[in-house]
Formats: C-alpha cells, structure tokens, sequence
C-alpha cells in the first residue's frame, strides 16, 4: 500500500513539473514591415523567427509580411495598438508622432559611422526613448539596421547643398525630414513608402531618400539616374510587440522573446551592412551614376540643418535632450 502510494505520488510530481511545458499554448506572430522578402530586414524577421521558435519548441510562431501586406508603418503601429497586429519593425521616425522625442534620431549628420549609431541607439539614449513606448501601447525590443540614408533622383548628381534647390523629393511623413530639406531648398513632398516606386515612375516627383539597399531592392534603378551618398542621417529599425499581446504573455514567453530578439540584431546589423556595401556596386551596374558628398561638404549641410535642429530640440523633453547631447559628446570618440 505505501508503495502504490509512493509511485502515485512519483507519478503526480512528474505531471506536475511537466505541465509547464505542455500547457505553453501555441501563439501565432503576425510580424509585419514594409520591406521586400530579399532585404535585410526580412533576413532580420527570418532569423528572429527561427532563435524563437527553437526557444519556444515551436510553440511561438512567426508570420511574416513584408512588403506592406498589412499596411503603411502608421496603419500597422495602430494595429499593434490595439492587439490586432502583434509585431513590426518600422523606421524609428515612424514614432515621433507618438513619442516626438524619436525625432533626435533624425536629425541631420548626428553620427558620423555605425559605430556611432550603434553606440547611441544600444546606450541610454535608445533605451530611454524605449521607456516612452508602453504606455502608448507598445513594447520594444531593440534597434536594427537600415542605414543611413542618401538621395537618388533624375535630375542631376547631389554634391553641394545647392544642388537640392527646387528638387522635389519624397521623404518620411515627419516633421523633421520635411524641415530639413526645406533648409536644403528642396520641395520635400511626405508620401507613405508604398506609394512611392509609382511617383517616381509617374514623374510626380523627382527623386527621394534612403538607404542603399532600400533603393536597390526597390527597383529604382528604373526609375532615377543619379544617387548620390549624403549620408545624411543613420536610420535604424525598432521591433516592436503590441502591448496587449505581450500582457498576454508568460513571463518564460517574454524572455524567450526578448532574447531571440537580442540575439538576432547582431545578425541583421551584420547583414543590412554587408548588402550596403554591395548595393553600391550594384546600383552602378544597374545603370546609376554614383558620387559621394565630401566630409566638408556634409559639415557645411549640418550647419545649414542646425536651425532646424534646435527649433525641435526647444520642444523636446529637456531631459532626454540632454542625455542627446550628452551622449553625442560620448561617442563622438568612436
């Protein structure tokens, strides 16, 4: 009888720390962005989906749409605000209408290289415009690679500030890309991404910006003749979780999330700079006549930029634009 007893007991103890594991309820990720399957971002999904799925016993699965399936950046940003949508990952400056301070990653000719960048998004700064997220509905994860961005059109090469006066170009519906340009002169038109190859196609505007891999994977190759390497601001991606869904989360669930989240940047980063340097090749071979802005010329544009830099910076949270500027001061050595 004490040994029947035993064994029940055995048996009840091993249900018991087996439960856990079993109990764990498969949950499907819709995870969307507006990038195509073959730009690094996509890469960066792919392998955040696989480190979960390995972590999870392929209980977490991850649905990916690219390519705007599931919309524009805003009309995926309200989604994940209301629990319909669990993840993306946008550009940082689809934000700033939500945490206007996300506009200091836009400003002109901040960092220099990706060692700044890295340094300025993974430190403080990143992690305190990160704590602004979860009472907008939102939760982050961690910053990838875009790039920094860089002007192509079909008009003329981009050498000077001057070369911008009278350009009409596309840029990020955002206050601080509109402004900027408007200091370079241009006629800076905001226009969601997926309506952009078409604008271009139909003349309705002359050129754009973006990372080197954006345009080469976009195709508008076929469509503008001149890029030109600006370099004009560093633009990262941030992955992001619908709030609601994470709440729904176990704390075992939130780990493993964030982790394989961890995990993957190095790998996207690693990859988004690598298909850079290629694109470059690329677009030339393509049939693109490439040229680089000078050093000189990049200082002269941040200058002509500042004005529109300290009329955001003034509306900021004073707090984080001193981290900002103290964290410039950091990394600036790197």
């Amino acid at each position: 009888m004490r040994k029947t007893a035993c064994l029940l007991a055995t048996a009840g103890l091993s249900l018991l720390l087996a439960w856990p594991a079993a109990a764990q309820q498969e949950r499907v990720i819709r995870f969307g962005h507006l990038n195509n399957a073959d730009h690094p971002v996509s890469f960066g999904v792919k392998r955040f989906a696989e480190l979960l799925s390995a972590k999870s016993g392929g209980k977490l699965k991850v649905q990916e749409y690219p390519a705007s399936q599931l919309g524009n950046e805003l009309q995926q940003q309200s989604a994940l605000q209301g629990g319909v949508q669990q993840m993306s990952a946008p550009a940082t400056t689809s934000l700033a209408g939500i945490v206007k301070e996300f506009g200091l990653v836009d400003f002109p000719f901040a960092v220099a290289n990706f060692e700044q960048a890295d340094a300025l998004l993974d430190g403080p700064l990143g992690q305190a415009l990160i704590a602004k997220l979860p009472e907008k509905g939102l939760i982050a994860l961690g910053y990838w690679d875009l790039g920094f961005r860089n002007v192509t059109n079909s008009k003329r090469p981009i050498t000077r500030a001057e070369d911008f006066d009278g350009l009409k170009l596309r840029v990020i519906p955002n206050p601080v890309f509109l402004d900027t340009f408007k200091a370079f002169k241009a006629n800076p038109v905001p226009m969601p991404f997926a309506e952009l190859y078409g604008a271009l196609e139909a003349k309705a505007v002359d050129g754009q910006e973006n990372p080197f891999a954006v345009i080469l994977s976009n195709k508008m190759f076929e469509v503008q003749k001149y890029v030109s390497a600006t370099n004009h601001v560093y633009a990262a991606n941030i992955v992001l979780v619908s709030k609601k869904f994470w709440d729904q989360l176990t704390p075992a669930e939130q780990k493993m999330m964030s982790d394989a989240a961890n995990e993957s940047r190095a790998y996207q980063r690693q990859v988004s700079r690598a298909a850079a340097q290629r694109a470059v090749g690329d677009l030339q071979a393509k049939g693109m006549q490439f040229n680089a802005v000078t050093v000189a010329e990049q200082k002269r544009m941040q200058q002509i930029a500042k004005p529109v830099v300290d009329k955001f910076a003034a509306s900021y949270d004073p707090a984080i634009v001193q981290l900002y500027t103290s964290e410039l001061a950091r990394i600036g050595k790197k």
